[in-house]
């Protein structure tokens, strides 16, 4: 688990993170595509990356792989 204690995501942001181009940045800030290819390399190796946020308390990443 990866957790911050930051703002939180908003759920209608939530159900899109992992989409590919998907970003809240700026066109000159970032291309949307880091999520997308992290849960990509976790998935290769037959695991799961998954999230939960709450807004005005942070996000937890997880990502689980198989022994």
């Amino acid at each position: 688990d990866v957790t911050d204690t930051g703002p939180g995501i908003p759920p209608e942001q939530l159900t899109k993170i992992f989409e590919p181009f998907f970003t809240t940045k700026p066109p000159e800030r970032g291309t949307g595509l880091g999520l997308p290819v992290a849960r990509e390399i976790v998935a290769s190796y037959g695991g799961t990356l998954s999230v939960a946020s709450i807004l005005g308390a942070g996000t937890t990443f997880t990502f689980d792989l198989p022994r």
